[in-house]
């Protein structure tokens, strides 16, 4: 009977050995059809992602109104604080994108476009200014002229118009706006996003249901308390680089326009929007404007210009932007340049912003894993000597 017993044991065990090679063949042999299955299922909850996006960026403004609301006197916006910040929140959302759609946006766009237009003729301008320069000029050297020519060749050899034209502009705008295709998907972005505004105390405590009957009650509290600190960075972080930037190109637009720089709008827009991006995102930004302004307004104003949003720059970084921000996010500046490096080679851009409050939440995680497991090994260590 044993025997049987042993027998049967080791014959099952082959047998759901088998089932799971079998199964995980079927698997490997299918993954093209389950990775067009997930594929699928990601294009259809799109507008739910999108409007996901969209409510935990506008949660600092709305949560902002209605605390406002909620501190009134009047009965009526106390009672109904939650829909009318909502509602306040999103008509000042779609107020602020028409005013950038029809009043910055057209501006820099004719820029660009006029930019890339009359670019033959600065360069020319450039190399007749380089022509002229004396004798011993450091700039006259062969070295210098050869790269500027070989730098000018190749940039005749693009295209720009084909890529740069209003019509073309225009279908990049629409492209990036097509993130939820189509009348419907927009409706249910922009739907969803409002529920989840509306509905956000719901969800959270929905969440935590779940975690609570899957998890230890220590474990959800943990992660709670992670949550929270994560949203607190990504909150701060977003929220003072959004402010940052703006005061930036403003400040940057206005002094350019005072000392003549042509296409000053544009090149404060570029420096701004740039600036989101810690260390790498002003230096591209403030070299770009450089050698816009060298080719556009010769060098003597390319030098004043760099030494003025330089200056602008230093006083940003060490007096506007810790005031915004508050409290440091406590990472070094090696992290922060090691965190957009590698966010941008696998996200591009958006992984470029988001870096930084990434890397400083994962390095959160790690310090207390590490705190955790070096207070055991000490507590195991003095049991042993006891």
């Amino acid at each position: 009977m044993k025997d049987i017993k042993k027998n049967l044991s080791k014959w099952m065990y082959w047998f759901i050995l088998a089932v799971a090679v079998i199964l995980v063949y079927k698997f490997v042999d299918n993954i093209t059809s389950i990775g067009d299955i997930i594929n699928n299922f990601f294009n259809i909850i799109s507008p739910f992602l999108t409007a996901l996006l969209i409510a935990y960026l506008l949660y600092i403004p709305a949560s902002r109104i209605e605390n406002r609301f909620k501190k009134s006197k009047n009965k009526f916006l106390k009672k109904r604080a939650r829909g009318l910040s909502v509602f306040l929140t999103i008509i000042l959302t779609i107020l602020l994108i028409i005013l950038l759609v029809n009043v910055l946006f057209p501006i820099i766009t004719d820029s660009i476009v006029e930019l890339i237009s009359n670019f033959q003729m600065y360069w020319n301008n450039t190399i007749d200014r380089l022509n002229n320069l004396p004798e011993d000029s450091i700039l006259k050297n062969e070295t210098v002229t050869n790269a500027v020519q070989s730098f000018g060749e190749k940039i005749k050899e693009i295209d720009l118009m084909q890529y740069l034209n209003p019509e073309r502009i225009t279908g990049y705008v629409k492209s990036a706006v097509g993130v939820a295709t189509g009348v419907f998907d927009i409706f249910v972005t922009i739907v969803a996003s409002v529920y989840f505004l509306l509905e956000r105390g719901k969800i959270i405590e929905y969440i935590k249901k779940i975690g609570y009957a899957v998890l230890k009650p220590e474990t959800c509290e943990e992660i709670g308390q992670y949550c929270n600190t994560t949203n607190r960075v990504f909150f701060r972080f977003i929220s003072s680089q959004l402010i940052d930037s703006i005061l930036v190109g403003i400040v940057v637009t206005i002094a350019m326009s005072i000392i003549g720089v042509k296409y000053a709008i544009l090149l404060g827009f570029i420096i701004g929007l740039f600036n989101l991006i810690p260390y790498f995102g002003a230096i591209i930004a403030v070299g770009l404007s450089i050698l816009i302004t060298l080719v556009t307004g010769g060098l003597s104003q390319a030098i004043l210009m760099a030494v003025v949003v330089i200056i602008l720059q230093q006083i940003d970084a060490n007096i506007i932007n810790p005031k915004i921000i508050g409290t440091s996010l406590q990472i070094s500046p090696l992290l922060v340049i090691f965190s957009v490096t590698v966010g941008g080679g696998y996200f591009g851009v958006l992984g470029m912003f988001l870096a930084v409050p990434a890397a400083t939440v994962l390095k959160l995680i790690l310090d207390d894993y590490l705190d955790y497991k070096n207070k055991k090994k000490m507590i195991y260590n003095n049991i042993e000597n006891d």
